[in-house]
């Protein structure tokens, strides 16, 4: 689910870097370093805007500035019992790794409808019920996250396409 959350950030700037436009370098380095990366249980999509920018403070012994940063930014946090669409990466024999946006995920083959089954003869490896569901790589599914796993600077996701309007995306 998106949310719009303020968020406060330390970044420093090198002394060569000191001028007219340093706070539009700040809010730069803002926007280069945190747009795009996981923080804890969410992932920074974009910032929105920022606000309330400290006056820089020299740290002893680098002369680099240290300014206080406050943004908002449009952030993504997946949920237990979410239902997300995912793209297949890689097909085996135990299930199949999707990726939706940043969250990597995995849906184990006991977590797929009884009638959906591996067929390792097919080129590339699919899982299918030899009618009108084929799993394979770059298949577009719809999945229900089931859990989560957060470290640093990563999250992964266990989903299951067992359910109702849960599977491959039919174009």
């Amino acid at each position: 689910m998106f949310f719009l959350h303020n968020l406060e950030r330390r970044v420093t700037l090198h002394p060569s870097y000191f001028g007219r436009n340093m706070h539009e370098l700040v809010t730069t380095k803002l926007v280069k370093d945190v747009e795009g990366t996981c923080a804890g249980d969410y992932y920074i999509i974009a910032i929105m805007d920022t606000f309330d920018l400290s006056e820089g403070r020299i740290l002893p012994g680098s002369g680099l500035a240290e300014f206080t940063v406050g943004y908002r930014a449009v952030v993504w946090r997946p949920f237990k019992g979410e239902v997300i669409d995912a793209i297949v990466n890689t097909v085996n024999p135990h299930g199949f790794f999707a990726q939706a946006g940043p969250l990597s995920l995995f849906v184990s083959s006991h977590l797929m409808p009884d009638e959906i089954r591996y067929d390792a003869s097919a080129t590339p490896a699919q899982f299918t019920n030899d009618a009108d569901i084929v799993i394979e790589h770059g298949t577009h599914v719809r999945v229900k996250i089931i859990g989560l796993r957060t470290e640093v600077g990563e999250m992964w996701a266990i989903g299951s396409i067992n359910g109702d309007f849960l599977g491959c995306l039919q174009p």
